[in-house]
């Protein structure tokens, strides 16, 4: 009896997930290097209902040294935008006035980013919690590093993970004809 894809995943999630008590030694965790994490979105008619779902996952990050640099090369400026970034000093909100295209926008919110890091993400992603947890534990461990990426999901509107993409060590050959260093 072969288990699905799907199911193989829930069973990977049940067995790999972190509990509430690690999540808050992450929370409770001083690192000997906190670097500011700066995450770069290009946004483009965003849905309000992901842009909130987004700054949501990142308030809820165990790391807090982040900040979020949103540029909206929108054709319209959303003022409803607004409530979700206009509180947080770590969220800078960026309405460029006219579309640059997805490397333009993303160039754009580069400009806006003062970390030392800088991490990309689109307009409809989320982060697990322990996420910059992770990236800042790999900077730590390889004082080094100049290029990190993480395995990915996706989300179906019941809030059910699904396509797991568990990412190969890094191989210029494999890029080559595989793109898997894309989203966070």
């Amino acid at each position: 009896n072969r288990m699905t894809n799907q199911e193989a995943y829930e069973k990977w999630m049940k067995n790999n997930e972190l509990s509430e008590e690690d999540l808050e030694k992450q929370r409770n965790y001083f690192f000997e290097k906190n670097p500011l994490i700066s995450i770069v979105v290009p946004m483009y008619n965003t849905n309000e209902i992901f842009l909130k779902e987004l700054i949501e996952s990142l308030k809820n990050q165990t790391y807090l040294n982040w900040e979020l640099c949103l540029a909206d090369g929108s054709p319209e400026k959303n003022e409803n935008y607004k409530k979700y970034y206009e509180k947080d000093a770590r969220i800078k909100y960026n309405y460029l006035g006219e579309n640059k295209g997805i490397a333009g926008n993303t160039n754009a919110a580069i400009a806006m980013a003062t970390g030392e890091y800088i991490a990309l993400l689109d307009h409809d992603d989320i982060l697990s919690e322990y996420a910059l947890y992770e990236v800042v534990r790999c900077i730590n461990k390889n004082p080094n590093v100049e290029f990190m990426y993480s395995d990915e999901d996706k989300i179906d509107g019941r809030d059910n993970r699904y396509d797991a993409y568990f990412k190969p060590d890094f191989a210029p050959d494999t890029l080559r004809c595989q793109n898997y260093i894309c989203h966070f």
